[in-house]
């Protein structure tokens, strides 16, 4: 076993990475028409307006001003089964829990306009990008290793994109992103606290044809500093903590092969490896040191035009996660396999509503841990994870 301290970073880490339907603590939740696919194609198809939460230089595709605002709705099944907690004093005993991943709801918006007689175009977007919570039983017997986690966060996106030729045109954008968590380890741990970041994103879109494009996108994010009231036994009080977040690359192609059928696909890096370390300015050295991966994910899917005023889709995903093996209850990671399906309906020339909607599989994970705040405690167990995703979303062009 490996022994680790209960500190506040640990404790944020386990309501953004206890979600199923992202490996690591990223969250894919970013439009219903992306989510009936599997998010494969999405940073290039620019079939509605959510393309820029994906890749700011897709906007360039758009001729006319676009908004689209909906919303996902998570059910999450988390559980740890074949459990055993081992407390500071007394015998080994029973820890199997089930359905400790409450349901979230994650709404986005987007607008992008074409400025006039121009080869300009802007884009904003509000969406979420980390969205969780955690509740373990108030009777649970290893509640040192549970508890209630909450966390929610916003992501704001302003962005532009610039049709450099016929065929290609280039994007950047800035992020604006806020995080706020609410805490509880009785006895052991307190929290409140939030922070604000700023990263930026920049990308490419390649139109062979009207039928064929590629896209490719870079997001830089940065540290997040949090910062609010933290008490924590052992340590006493802080007040601020490093998290250290990663980039990642993104690879997008559509091509419409027939004109009712059209494949796409996406391939995302995702630089794990730069969160080695959670650190705090009040504590001077590392507070818990990582050693994972860099991952990503896979997506491939198809879409079925079979009139005018239906697209039918479909996807597949596979979403690797920077840990091998969990070692950790807090850190409930593991590979995720995404079965998805979506339509959109076309009201009018105008106008289009889009469902989604996705079901996970989280591959068996076992987890084991230990503590030694006041003492020494261990639990052991796997953690067996799915969810569905359901989505909806309105989109007018104008």
């Amino acid at each position: 076993m490996k022994n680790s301290r209960l500190t506040y970073p640990a404790i944020l880490l386990t309501c953004v990475a206890s979600q199923v339907h992202a490996a690591g603590f990223q969250l894919n939740a970013q439009s219903a028409t992306g989510l009936g696919r599997a998010y494969a194609g999405d940073g290039i198809i620019a079939d509605n307006a959510s393309v820029m939460a994906k890749n700011s230089a897709a906007m360039a595709l758009f001729d006319q001003p676009s908004l689209s605002v909906g919303a996902i709705g998570v059910i999450s099944d988390v559980s740890l089964t074949d459990a055993s907690f081992t407390p500071v004093v007394g015998d080994t005993e029973d820890a199997n829990v089930d359905g400790i991943a409450n349901n979230a709801f994650i709404p986005n918006f987007y607008y992008v306009h074409p400025i006039a007689d121009s080869d300009l175009t802007l884009g904003m977007g509000v969406y979420s990008n980390f969205a969780t919570s955690i509740e373990f039983p108030d009777d649970y017997n290893a509640k040192r290793f549970g508890g209630e986690t909450s966390l929610t966060s916003i992501n704001i996106g302003l962005s532009a994109a610039y049709q450099l030729t016929d065929n290609l045109s280039l994007g950047a954008g800035l992020d604006i992103i806020h995080g706020e968590g609410q805490i509880s380890r009785d006895p052991l741990l307190s929290i409140e606290a939030d922070g604000v970041a700023y990263g930026y994103n920049v990308g490419l879109a390649y139109e062979f044809n009207e039928d064929n494009r590629i896209g490719l996108s870079y997001r830089y994010s940065p540290d997040l500093e949090a910062s609010g009231d933290l008490y924590m036994v052992g340590e006493g009080k802080s007040n601020s903590v490093n998290i250290p977040l990663p980039d990642m690359l993104e690879l997008s192609g559509y091509h419409r092969v027939i004109p009712k059928l059209a494949f796409h696909y996406s391939v995302q890096y995702v630089q794990w490896s730069e969160f080695d370390a959670l650190t705090s300015d009040e504590f001077g050295s590392s507070i818990k040191d990582y050693e994972w991966a860099d991952a990503g994910h896979i997506s491939v899917g198809s879409t079925y035009y079979p009139s005018e005023q239906w697209e039918l889709r479909a996807g597949y995903m596979y979403d690797h996660a920077p840990t091998d093996t969990l070692e950790s209850v807090s850190i409930p990671d593991s590979n995720r396999h995404w079965l998805s399906v979506g339509t959109t309906y076309k009201l009018s020339q105008s106008q289009s509503i889009d469902l989604g909607v996705s079901y996970i599989i989280g591959e068996d994970t076992a987890v084991e841990e230990s503590l030694t705040v006041v003492g020494e405690s261990h639990i052991n167990g796997v953690v067996e994870s799915s969810a569905w995703l359901f989505g909806l979303q309105y989109n007018h062009s104008f």
